[in-house]
């Protein structure tokens, strides 16, 4: 390339940047926003709040109650709408992108063997009781922090009893009912 051409491109350049900026121009002319004199939807913000106050800690109210009046079949409607895509239900069932859920009620964290569980979940101590459940199936990712499934939760409460009655299902000999 020789210095003719440089200068052609470099001329181009500044030539586009000129342009740009009196097309700004121009249109800052012949565009004069009106400023309002007063705001035309008020926003109410209420109380200031304090800028240390933390964040309330989400509350799930105790399984007990919610599951003496739990139905397995809602349950299930449930669970086809939310969980069949990546788990299976069936006894002896090969797990999905997430495990088989057979069996899941009272048995330990990482149930399933030949599945691959994230270490925040295969790590962590205990079993699969009934407010285990509730607060995993409440927001997967605040009880195991670090979880590999992807799901945000179910909020409703009375859904979550729901599902939890319809996994108590899915058993040769079901957990007894914890009391209300």
């Amino acid at each position: 390339m020789d210095t003719l051409e440089i200068n052609k491109a470099v001329a181009a350049v500044l030539i586009g940047g000129i342009s740009f900026m009196v097309a700004g121009l121009i249109g800052d002319v012949l565009v004069r926003p009106k400023r309002l004199e007063k705001v035309a939807i008020p926003i109410e913000t209420g109380a200031p709040v304090a800028a240390t106050a933390a964040p309330a800690a989400e509350t799930v109210p105790p399984i007990g109650p919610l599951l003496a009046k739990a139905d397995p079949a809602k349950g299930e409607a449930t669970v086809k709408k939310l969980c069949v895509a990546c788990h299976t239900f069936n006894e002896g069932g090969k797990p999905g992108v997430g495990p088989n859920l057979y069996g899941v009620v009272m048995g330990p964290h990482g149930h399933q063997q030949g599945f691959s569980y994230s270490a925040g979940l295969k790590d962590k101590p205990g079993n699969w009781d009934y407010e285990a459940l509730n607060h995993w199936l409440k927001k997967p990712a605040a009880y195991a922090p670090g979880t590999k499934m992807a799901f945000a939760g179910i909020s409703n409460d009375q859904d979550r009893a729901n599902v939890i009655a319809y996994l108590r299902s899915l058993s040769a000999s079901p957990a007894p009912l914890p009391q209300p």
